[in-house]
């Protein structure tokens, strides 16, 4: 039996003066595009430039909403209430769900940024606020999220299809988590060693953790991050290893069969 995974990778991050990543051209590559709202990163041209670039190359789009932290890129952990995450997802799926329809383009999945993100992987209050939000901001969602984790089960209580996620260029703790940024080689940036180590992931569902520990993980799609400085070469080097692994890659849609 043929295996299939997603690819995908977080764009349209540039905003206002500033242009970040090579968006265009990573999306060449990956078939799910995680697509900024404005309050990490983003602004509304450049979402719709963005939906207009993913349209062009049949990738899927996804909504990307993070915390209101143009400062910091969304990687701050800040306190907020479960209403007020609730609130912040809603409001930005909403836009870029609006875009999309303006453009004849289905918004097909979400995944939180940055602190949000890792937040509400571990905390089920902000974890079920992210899922009313994907749930109530357009038919048939899918949450795109860290396995095990409190996105699972916040999608599975709720009735929301949950898509296991796993980074090609990041380092993972013991616990399947995520090794922090503020540590030394949390982010990888040999495309030949990523390539190596997410053609292992998706046939083997392992991957060797920062302490050199073997890890099982499941995962249906792989991040590459468009903010990391070798994005284009890594995601171009991890689908060429793909495809000589005899591994096909297609939108979430179709690896869940949905």
């Amino acid at each position: 039996m043929s295996i299939i995974i997603d690819l995908n990778s977080d764009v349209g991050e540039s905003f206002g003066a500033w242009t970040l990543g090579d968006d265009a051209r990573v999306l060449d590559y990956v078939t799910s595009a995680n697509i900024a709202c404005g309050f990490h990163a983003g602004d509304p041209q450049v979402m719709l430039q963005t939906v207009r670039l993913a349209h062009d190359r049949d990738v899927a789009v996804g909504a990307h909403p993070g915390y209101p932290d143009l400062v910091g890129f969304g990687r701050r952990a800040m306190a907020c209430s479960p209403q007020e995450v609730y609130a912040f997802c809603l409001y930005q799926i909403g836009a870029l769900a609006a875009i999309c329809q303006a453009e004849g383009v289905r918004l097909g999945h979400v995944k939180a940024h940055g602190a949000l993100y890792n937040q509400s992987a571990k905390d089920v209050t902000i974890a079920r606020a992210l899922v009313q939000a994907t749930r109530d901001a357009a038919p048939g969602l899918i949450l795109l999220g860290l396995p095990g984790s409190r996105h699972e089960t916040a999608a599975r209580e709720l009735g929301v299809p949950f898509a296991a996620e796993a980074f090609a260029d990041r380092a993972y703790e013991r616990d399947g988590s995520l090794v922090a940024r503020s540590r030394a080689g949390s982010v990888l940036h040999d495309p030949q060693e990523v390539a190596d180590r997410v053609v292992r992931m998706v046939r083997e569902q392992t991957i060797e953790t920062a302490e050199g520990a073997s890890l099982h993980l499941h995962a249906d799609s792989i991040c590459v991050h468009g903010d990391n400085p070798a994005a284009l070469a890594i995601v171009e080097r991890v689908r060429q290893a793909l495809d000589g692994a005899g591994v096909r890659v297609g939108p979430l849609r179709d690896v869940l069969s949905l």
